[in-house]
């Protein structure tokens, strides 16, 4: 599982490390973990990447360069981007070398020493990497779909056992493959702020737009079609012409200033594809973005004399062997902390019983998600059961609600609501609980209002679920 051997073991490479203290900002290198100030406090951070300030260019690229000196380039001001050790990826940044604490240890990273013994053996981990015909190497980390597995075995035909950015670029392009090791391009933020309608939002993770819109300063985005822009005057030009006023797709909700619409990813592809880009700015392990034609869409949008403008969304497969409801969920940044993210769950879960059926989201769940559908589930759950007088299983629970067993059981869990009494399993619901959801339902939340959802479930042909 490791990826090195236990010590005193003939076996995997080994990775020393030495702490030492430097004068000097051009004495760091990637993959130093340094100390840098962040909100008024000292945070260690790794550094993944150096550039000159002045220039927004890279002058170091691997870990193994020699750092380049100010004597030989002029003076050099840098800035580091540095992931903060123990804190979520989101919060990646670039910062300059003021605000770097040299006073502070400073470890250093050395290259690995590979051992070997009775020269043509391998280690079991090259044996693991080698395939029988094609190249190409499946991991669990990488679900692939034909389409992926047809762009890697394209990517990776090559013998060379060298790292190339490029490559790994173009895979991430083209595959849609968003594994987040530590050798990967992805461990970096390529876009500093996406500009859509009124609202500009700085990204939080790696996407995988074009190079020739990435790392430039503003990202536009149109709101209605999605469509890219790495210029202010093309982005205007484009807004005079577009006709669209609401994602293209059926209108299958409306109640107030709230509307849903539903889109096959086989007959919209542009505009699934470009959602697909700009939700990954904001999902760490969203893994797919090319191959959009095995999922339904639903765009979540608020109405005004304008348009609809996109909140968020969740797409569902179409034929799910798990019976999943929903695969990948999303609140743009701008739209967060207004109660949107319980509508789309809520929605989601109106689908599944106008299909007759249980629903659950795909696993595993992002940190986000899974605080939102704990809360949802346990809302559900206490719900139905504040006031209610008599027995109910768990199996009358799920089909009252839709959840699996599964989750109403994790929400039990969660509630700590789960009593052994007199030999048998109960639920009781303690003060806190009834007190807490007596506050939640006096709030002014937004609800799905089942009378308003127009939609018949989808029944795909065989010919049309065939996504070559």
């Amino acid at each position: 599982m490791g990826g090195g051997s236990r010590p005193g073991t003939p076996g995997g490479p080994k990775t020393e490390i030495s702490v030492a203290t430097v004068s000097r900002a051009s004495e760091l290198t990637i993959g130093t973990k340094a100390f840098f100030e962040k909100d008024g406090e000292i945070r260690q951070a790794e550094i993944l990447s150096i550039r000159d300030m002045a220039k927004r260019q890279n002058i170091q690229r691997s870990a193994e360069d020699k750092p380049i000196e100010a004597d030989d380039h002029g003076d050099l001001e840098y800035e580091f981007y540095v992931h903060y050790v123990e804190f979520n990826k989101r919060l990646d940044e670039w910062v300059s070398q003021a605000r770097a604490r040299l006073d502070k240890p400073v470890t250093f990273p050395k290259k690995k020493n590979k051992a070997t013994y009775g020269g043509a053996q391998q280690s079991t981990r090259d044996k693991r990497r080698k395939t029988n015909a094609g190249g190409s190497v499946a991991t669990a980390s990488t679900p692939q779909t034909p389409d992926s597995a047809r762009h890697d075995d394209a990517a990776y035909t090559s013998t060379e056992g060298t790292f190339s950015k490029e490559k790994e670029i173009e895979k991430l392009r083209t595959s849609g493959s968003m594994t987040q090791s530590t050798s990967e391009v992805a461990r970096m933020k390529n876009l500093n702020v996406i500009e859509m309608g009124q609202f500009q939002v700085e990204p939080w993770y790696f996407s995988p737009y074009p190079a020739e819109y990435a790392y430039t300063p503003t990202l536009y985005v149109c709101e209605f079609c999605l469509c890219y822009y790495d210029n202010k005057t093309q982005y205007t030009r484009h807004r005079g012409k577009c006709t669209l006023q609401h994602p293209p797709g059926n209108e299958i909700y409306r109640k107030d200033d709230i509307s849903f619409f539903e889109i096959d990813g086989r007959r919209q592809k542009i505009y699934c594809r470009n959602l697909c880009l700009l939700s990954k700015c904001f999902l760490d392990h969203k893994t797919l973005y090319y191959d959009v034609d095995p999922f339904l869409f639903y765009i979540l949008t608020k109405r005004d004399e304008r348009g609809c403008h996109i909140i968020g969304y969740f797409s569902k497969e179409k034929e799910s062997a798990e019976n999943y409801n929903l695969a990948c969920i999303l609140t743009l940044p701008q739209y967060q902390r207004m109660g949107f993210g319980r509508v789309l769950i809520q929605f989601s879960y109106e689908l599944s019983k106008a299909e007759g059926k249980l629903g659950s989201p795909e696993k595993p769940l992002s940190d986000l998600g899974l605080l939102s559908y704990r809360t949802y589930w346990s809302e559900v759950v206490v719900e139905q059961l504040v006031g209610f007088d008599g027995e109910i299983s768990i199996d009358e629970l799920s089909h009252l609600t839709s959840l699996t067993t599964q989750d109403i059981m994790h929400a039990l869990f969660n509630l700590d609501a789960i009593r052994y009494y007199h030999g048998q399993h109960c639920i009781v619901l303690s003060d806190r609980v009834v007190e807490a959801y007596e506050r939640f339902k006096n709030k002014k939340h937004r609800k799905i209002d089942s009378a308003c959802l127009k939609w018949t479930p989808k029944v795909f042909t065989q010919a049309e679920l065939r996504y070559l």
